[in-house]
């Protein structure tokens, strides 16, 4: 019987270790943390938004990070193969916009605790608050780890330590340092689903506020459009977060690391308004207002919060009686309605980032195996890898997928 090890007790770790232990071999698994599924339990804001309700094609496609990769995992493990696993365990589960599936209980820690049941009905071994040192490598092959107290013998390792994110999980940098020891190159980690930092000091006056129903747009230092979202956003002190923003957020952090120029967003605060009918509604408020003051005059159409950011933009005199408005500021306010436009800098640090992009080169990794092309018996899941994707579920199926083949491929060498 041959002895399996994991190393990360996140999605794709525990799903390695069923898929391993599935086979009747002797696999432990190995966290640092004093529990398991530490991220995991906290995804989705302890929702879960376990796949994405798209086929395979679909789910490439939402990992613009080396998702052709992924090709032959998602073949043999994908989004059906997920949802029946935690269907014949007694979670059930539910499609919401952007065909974003959940659990139906909306409890991420019911996802949790179906990956230990799994785990435990298995026979896998789980030992926590366990610190490893490192990979043990003999005549070119894996032969154990060192756990800091001997070595632990393997005659395969699965290394699911996650990437940088949220740290305080555990995600911090490990896996990449042990690959990299026995000859792994690591693509330089940087973050993928995070919020964005703006210029613009305004900003902070708005922190708090959430606006659903936003039109966000993004444009390069050349004005080409980079990505554009409809939905809701946060802003915050340093800049903007939310759904939209974090979904944006890979394609302008890429651009951010690769070309080191700011990105211009741009914010439709009235999309379902084209900007003549939008200029026909100020017309009518500002003349059923008339004898209003200008900054007494836009309750109606934004947020409390917003309306003081928006008057002193406008250039407007807050204190000009509505019906002295002229048509050229009332037009330059639907501009600006149109068009409320953010400088985004930087990108939060990583460890602020839902997902880390960058890792474990996976030219160096057999895609249909997970199997390192260097190191016989290593084998590689989930974040620690060099693939990243949209939010929507495809990171986490990424994880389960790469560690149910690592897994079985493990058990089979």
């Amino acid at each position: 019987m041959k002895e399996i090890v994991v190393i990360g007790a996140g999605p794709a770790g525990m799903m390695a270790a069923i898929s391993a232990a599935a086979a009747g071999d002797r696999v432990t698994i190995l966290e640092k943390k004093d529990k398991v599924g530490r991220k995991l339990s906290i995804t989705g804001k302890g929702r879960c938004n376990l796949t994405a309700a798209v086929n395979r094609d679909g789910l490439i496609k939402g990992m613009p990070g080396n998702g052709r990769f992924l090709y032959s995992c998602f073949s043999e493990f994908a989004n059906q193969e997920l949802i029946e696993f935690f269907a014949r365990r007694g979670l059930k589960v539910k499609v919401e916009r952007g065909q974003r599936v959940f659990p139906e209980s909306d409890n991420a820690g019911q996802v949790v605790e179906v990956l230990v049941g799994a785990m435990r009905e298995a026979g896998v071994r789980v030992i926590t608050r366990c610190e490893v040192r490192g990979l043990r490598v003999v005549d070119g092959r894996i032969a154990g780890v060192d756990t800091g107290q001997g070595i632990m013998p393997a005659s395969a390792v699965v290394l699911a330590t996650g990437g940088l994110s949220y740290p305080g999980t555990g995600s911090t940098g490990d896996g990449y340092r042990w690959a990299e020891a026995v000859g792994h190159k690591i693509v330089e980690p940087r973050p993928g689903l995070v919020p964005l930092v703006a210029a613009e000091p305004w900003v902070s006056r708005l922190q708090g506020l959430a606006l659903k129903n936003t039109r966000a747009t993004a444009f390069d230092a050349r004005d080409r459009k980079i990505n554009e979202d409809f939905g809701e956003l946060l802003f915050t002190h340093f800049g903007l977060s939310g759904p939209i923003i974090l979904s944006m957020s890979r394609d302008i952090a890429q651009y951010l690391y690769q070309e080191g120029k700011p990105v211009r967003i741009e914010l439709d605060l009235k999309p379902a308004l084209s900007e003549e009918k939008l200029d026909g509604r100020l017309q009518r408020d500002l003349n059923q207002q008339s004898r209003k003051l200008f900054k007494n005059a836009l309750d109606g159409l934004l947020p409390a919060k917003l309306v003081p950011v928006v008057i002193d933009l406008s250039g407007i005199d807050p204190v000009k009686p509505c019906h002295q408005v002229s048509r050229a500021e009332r037009q330059g306010l639907g501009q600006l309605l149109k068009h409320l436009t953010l400088t985004v800098t930087a990108t939060r640090p990583i460890a602020e980032a839902i997902v880390t992009a960058g890792g474990v080169n996976v030219k160096e990794v057999d895609p249909r195996t997970m199997q390192s092309k260097l190191v016989p018996g290593l084998f590689f899941a989930g974040e620690i890898l060099d693939v990243d994707g949209y939010t929507g579920g495809y990171n986490l199926q990424a994880c389960f997928s790469t560690g149910y083949v690592a897994g079985r491929s493990a058990a089979r060498i």
